[in-house]
């Protein structure tokens, strides 16, 4: 399994629109996140979790060919709103998303020219392929167990391919859902800052949660500007840990 990590920004991206400080100003390239997503290569398949504003971006330079499945973790705006970019893959035929009902329903609200029964010319092939948290389902014969995250009061969806598992906008996690996260060889997790937040994992609160589910090695995703200068940032971190950055790749074994 390959893992390409195509933004490791919270919603606002770094750096912020009008922001001046060191993080936003830095010349580093690791300090520079768009918006969370990653791209998986696994037994000849391509699956993308989320599509977020800068997915045409994140595209550029990919190699451009079938998209297997894209999973969707819910309906903020910065892990959906690329979706009408899925207009050239198309050409493979339908690009099939993978959600929660309740999701399902925002997205047919927002895109509804997606889903008229005579379309337009350019307007993206897409299809719907409706999940829950209780039961794996498969892509093409590749298993995915659904993992439930909550983000304050709203249901996110994570997912474990093989022994990788992605969790965004994490705030906390169900006791049920603990199980599903045994043998992990790669976690990747939020971790918004160092302080508070109501709805997202500090730092400590994940260092917290990575180290009860003991994945051989973490990786700290959905990071804003105020989580600090990767360079620096990283040499605090325990061993097996790591913060992701834009283009980072990594082999899951």
């Amino acid at each position: 399994m390959k893992v390409l990590f195509l933004g490791t920004g919270t919603s606002t991206g770094v750096p912020q629109i009008g922001c001046n400080c060191d993080v936003c100003t830095s010349d580093d390239s690791r300090d520079k996140r768009l918006r969370s997503s990653v791209r998986i290569e696994v037994d000849g398949k391509v699956l993308i979790i989320d599509c977020t504003p800068d997915f045409r971006q994140q595209m550029m330079g990919m190699p451009f060919g079938k998209i297997n499945g894209m999973l969707l973790t819910h309906e903020h705006y910065d892990h959906v709103g690329g979706i009408d970019d899925l207009r050239p893959f198309s050409i493979f035929g339908s690009v099939k998303l993978y959600m929660e009902e309740h999701l399902e329903n925002v997205i047919r609200e927002r895109l509804p020219y997606c889903f008229n029964p005579k379309k337009y010319g350019g307007v993206p092939d897409i299809e719907i392929k409706r999940i829950n948290e209780y039961d794996s389902f498969d892509i093409e014969g590749l298993k995915i167990t659904p993992i439930r995250v909550m983000h304050y009061k709203l249901p996110i969806m994570g997912f474990r391919i093989k022994d990788f598992a992605y969790l965004t906008d994490v705030k906390s996690i169900p006791e049920s859902e603990y199980s599903k996260l045994t043998g992990l060889n790669t976690l990747v997790i939020s971790a918004l800052r160092k302080t508070e937040h109501i709805s997202h994992q500090s730092l400590s609160e994940a260092l917290n949660i990575s180290k009860r589910i003991a994945a051989k090695r973490t990786y700290f995703s959905h990071m804003s500007h105020e989580m600090g200068l990767h360079g620096k940032i990283e040499k605090e971190l325990p061993q097996n840990t790591y913060f992701a950055y834009d283009g980072l790749k990594i082999d899951v074994f």
